[in-house]
């Protein structure tokens, strides 16, 4: 494997990373047991918000580099703190990219690994964990350990997804890497019926193509009950044109027209993260005005989730809300994951309950036969991602979590499951019925013995 940066020197990125790895052993190590652990990061993708920030950082900022890229095999080495949009700037540059690339720039490997991740080549390669070859892991215990799917440490290999740095904390991954063509030839499909909808996903998941277009790439949108639209990208060598949705234009308002796009590789990898999806409109960055005077540079996701932090530390918009005579809002932000058989009960379901619009819609299936116990899903069976987020606002006499609770309840009712990076409502008997607390339990006991790292339910449910 060849060193990102320079090779056999002794400031190359794997001795580099090396060192790294001894000094923050040593700072875990040195933290009086009974203090709670954090990891000291500049950005965060979860919407769990802590009351407060107590807890000792643990400084994991040297994890930020990608330590090789191997071109032959089709490899990379990577610092559990390496966030994608870095990742695949340095992949890109030999015609190669991970295998799944969470939409957001600066989800980080380790965070996309455990606390799971999903995209559009999701219905043909997965989840990120799944192409995932080794993990280097600094456990509660205080241990760096290597986890493959046949060491000593395979139970932790497979148990790790979904575990949010209860279990230890991503030194380095190993992932597989995928070739790619230097455009995306998307085709966007129009549905004015969610069965007939979600029977196309289906066939696209048996045929690997819909219409005679091949499905690299499969996401879609709902703008309404009567308005869904699949969109089908292919990788392509040629592009008659290319769009640019990072200045004026919108990428998920093109999608209801024209039928069909090109974009580079890169920007279709990135297409959802300038505008954060569509929740930029909540800062009136969609306006043509402000977008105009908003510079580029801060049209990303990272940017828009630090706005919403401030926001909710201080209480700004239920402030204005109030003095304004308008109902309580509830946040609603989500990912859940419904068997494509009963996805459109589902969207039925949430638009004619929740009534937020647009909903993202990706279709995902294992890559493998293996099971994920902390996450535990079928092996074969095609679900579909749908994403939700924003706010609502709660009926009279209604609290906090009222729309959550119902959304935990649909999911369950239908088979599916909830990602576990926002608010959760749970029991706790509900909740390790549903995230194999036996097994949990099992590692934890393995690899944090003394509990040293947060419980997952008081970490994803209590917000400790």
């Amino acid at each position: 494997m060849t060193d990102v940066a320079t090779t056999r020197t002794p400031g190359s990125p794997a001795r580099q990373h090396a060192a790294a790895v001894e000094a923050i052993r040593r700072a875990y190590a040195a933290i009086p047991a009974g203090q709670p652990v954090r990891l000291a990061k500049n950005t965060s993708n979860l919407f769990r918000f802590r009351a407060d920030s107590a807890g000792h950082l643990l400084d994991a900022t040297a994890f930020s580099r990608v330590i090789g890229i191997d071109p032959q095999a089709r490899t990379a080495r990577v610092g559990g703190m390496t966030t994608y949009e870095d990742l695949v700037a340095a992949t890109l540059r030999y015609g190669l990219m991970p295998l799944v690339v969470p939409e957001l720039k600066t989800i980080t490997l380790g965070g996309a690994v455990s606390g799971l991740g999903v995209e559009s080549t999701s219905l043909r390669h997965g989840l990120p964990h799944e192409s995932v070859i080794a993990l280097e892991i600094l456990t509660g215990d205080g241990r760096v350990v290597t986890a493959t799917e046949d060491n000593e440490h395979a139970a932790l290999y497979r148990g790790f997804p979904n575990s949010y740095g209860t279990l230890g904390y991503t030194l380095s991954l190993t992932i597989e890497l995928q070739p790619v063509q230097p455009y995306v030839h998307l085709r966007h499909f129009a549905f004015a019926d969610a069965d007939e909808c979600f029977a196309a996903v289906a066939q696209i998941s048996s045929d690997g193509s819909y219409r005679g277009h091949r499905a690299d790439f499969v996401d879609g949108t709902a703008f309404g009950p009567a308005e869904m639209y699949l969109t089908v990208g292919s990788f392509s060598d040629v592009a008659p044109w290319r769009s640019d949705y990072t200045r004026a234009r919108i990428y998920y308002q093109s999608i209801r027209g024209p039928k069909e796009d090109f974009l580079t590789i890169a920007d279709y990898l990135w297409r959802w993260d300038t505008d954060w999806f569509w929740c930029s409109r909540a800062f009136g960055v969609q306006h043509r005005a402000v977008r105009a005077c908003w510079p580029r540079r801060y049209r990303r996701s990272d940017v828009y989730r630090k706005l919403v932090a401030l926001d909710r530390k201080h209480g700004v918009s239920s402030q204005i809300g109030a003095r304004l005579g308008r109902p309580d809002r509830e946040m609603v932000v989500q990912d859940v994951e419904i068997p494509v058989e009963q996805s459109a009960s589902f969207l039925r379901y949430f638009l004619a309950d929740v009534g937020m619009t647009p909903v993202w819609m990706c279709p995902l299936r294992l890559r493998g036969d293996a099971s994920w116990p902390l996450y535990p899903m079928r092996p074969g069976q095609v679900y579909v991602n749908f994403g939700f987020w924003g706010t609502v606002a709660l009926p009279p006499g209604a609290s906090e979590g009222h729309y959550n609770r119902r959304i935990e309840g649909k999911v369950a009712e239908l088979g599916g499951h909830k990602g576990l990076y926002s608010t959760a409502f749970y029991s706790r008997e509900e909740f390790w019925a549903r995230y194999n607390g036996e097994q949990y339990a099992q590692l934890k006991n393995s690899y944090d013995g003394q509990g040293r790292l947060a419980d997952l339910y008081d970490k994803c449910v209590r917000g400790v």
